[in-house]
């Protein structure tokens, strides 16, 4: 039977991460992926000879978790902040409008600010400003949305045609599903402080960072999962994909752990659970029969569908909308819920692609584009059902219309697609007693940790975060635990 002083079941950037802050520590150390790639969406691809994200291509940056790592990893020189050009909001009438750019989450700190009049128009700007004299109760109580919270303190208009775009481009979820303190936190007690949203958003904002409110990897997000695995590979840990962990329980006479993986049963001293959240509660509930978990059942998320198009298109030279478009949910003209332009968007991707535009003949030279299809609530399936010409039809329709620069299939040098399923956990209000009730019983396990999106946060700086402290904290109680190892 194999023994590990360490296992980790999950290998996406959660699991690797908490696996090599135990390798850090001198632990001997397994890492057990179910799927057929490690690094879940931080992953890359191939299209049209470019090496682009498969998945997450950004991360937040509050917080120092994620630029840490990086620097760690030999990654601190490549992080690069996205051009600074902004985004775009479509809208259901067909009309395109900046987003604001001092705002979290869509929400503006200024509704009075000549780009949100523009999108909000007099009657929508003059409801958003009632924030500033509302009580600071209203909007707030038990299980509060972030769509509750903004319709109440700022109107329907800011929540439809701001808030309501970038939450689902983000989250694949409605507002209205969210809890305000998984997705914004701080902002409830920011409003409490200064007396209205606007108010409690700016703070926010004046304490964040200088610059960019994303950071990216030049060459792509991709590489913090490469170095990731170079890095574990280096330190003597194993890391084994295709093999999913199907069983935990108490190794029996000790206080390790039995771990039933790929038919074959291991132990080890030391468990982090980095699965999604079902697999994970189904791993948690076998392991602990009699502890008191909340019996919610954790909504996974939709299905994302993104589609990734190279076009050889002069016409986008001048990123006529920006970095980007998401769309409000009530334009039915448009199937995608959002499009980054990534040659827009980051100087090191223009330069690439550009290149290997003239290289292969194009005067001027290539651009990405991406379009992210699923919502919630069953939008996704059509994207998912879709081969592969009828997405691209809809891909070049949609950005067409999007970037207002009309794009055929004699435009296209490249496409792939990627299906995301359990990637973007909704964080509803119910999921709140969930997290707590498994934090509360795996704090008080010996030798168990679980960390991942489902019960950190989504995002790559809550999840890297989560990951290390657990990683750390768990290295140091199996060290007292086990002076000699």
């Amino acid at each position: 039977m194999e023994s590990w002083d360490a296992i980790v079941a999950g290998g996406g950037v959660a699991g690797l991460t908490a696996a090599r802050e135990l390798a850090v520590r001198g632990l001997r150390t397994l890492v057990l992926e179910a799927g057929d790639h490690l690094g879940g969406p931080v992953t890359g691809h191939d299209v049209a000879g470019l090496r682009l994200d498969a998945g997450a291509e950004s991360f937040a940056t509050r917080g120092d978790a994620v630029a840490d790592l990086a620097d760690e990893l030999g990654l601190g020189d490549a992080l690069t902040a996205p051009s600074g050009l902004g985004s775009w909001v479509y809208l259901p009438d067909g009309r395109a409008c900046t987003l604001p750019r001092a705002g979290v989450l869509g929400i503006p700190a200024r509704p009075w600010a000549r780009d949100v009049v523009r999108t909000l128009g007099l009657a929508g700007t003059l409801r958003a400003c009632l924030d500033r004299v509302l009580p600071r109760r209203v909007g707030t109580g038990r299980a509060v949305t972030i769509g509750g919270l903004v319709r109440a303190r700022m109107g329907a208009r800011v929540l439809e045609r701001l808030v309501a775009p970038v939450v689902s481009g983000v989250h694949a979820a409605s507002a209205d599903r969210l809890d305000v303190e998984s997705v914004a936190p701080g902002l409830l007690a920011g409003l409490a402080r200064h007396g209205s949203l606007g108010a409690a958003v700016a703070a926010q904002r004046s304490q964040a960072p200088a610059g960019a409110a994303v950071a990216g990897i030049v060459g792509g997000m991709h590489r913090l999962t490469e170095e990731l695995v170079a890095d574990l590979e280096q330190r003597g840990a194993e890391l084994r994909t295709g093999t999913e962990v199907t069983g935990l329980s108490r190794a029996p006479g000790t206080s390790g752990w039995r771990v039933t993986a790929g038919g074959r049963v291991l132990t080890a001293s030391a468990v982090v659970v980095a699965v999604p959240s079902r697999p994970a509660l189904s791993l948690l509930r076998g392991a602990l029969p009699d502890a008191e978990l909340s019996d919610a059942v954790p909504d996974p998320g939709a299905d994302v569908v993104l589609a990734t198009l190279v076009v050889d298109a002069p016409g986008l030279d001048d990123a006529p909308r920006g970095t980007g478009v998401l769309v409000a949910e009530g334009a039915t003209d448009v199937r995608a819920k959002a499009m980054t332009h990534g040659t827009a968007k980051w100087p090191w991707l223009t330069e690439r692609a550009h290149a290997a535009g003239r290289e292969n003949g194009s005067r001027f030279g290539w651009h990405v584009l991406r379009l992210s299809y699923g919502r919630g609530g069953g939008s996704s399936a059509a994207a998912v059902a879709a081969d592969d010409d009828t997405l691209t039809g809809w891909a070049l329709a949609d950005a067409s219309r999007l970037l207002g620069v009309p794009l055929h299939a004699t435009h296209l040098v490249g496409f792939a697609r990627r299906r995301w399923s359990d990637s973007l956990p909704q964080h509803a209000p119910e999921q709140r007693a969930l997290v707590s009730s498994v934090r509360a019983v795996v704090e008080t396990t010996p030798g168990l940790a679980v960390c991942g999106a489902w019960i950190a946060g989504t995002g790559l700086t809550s999840v890297v975060s989560d990951a290390r402290r657990v990683g750390r904290d768990l290295a140091r109680e199996r060290t007292a635990t086990h002076p000699t190892a």
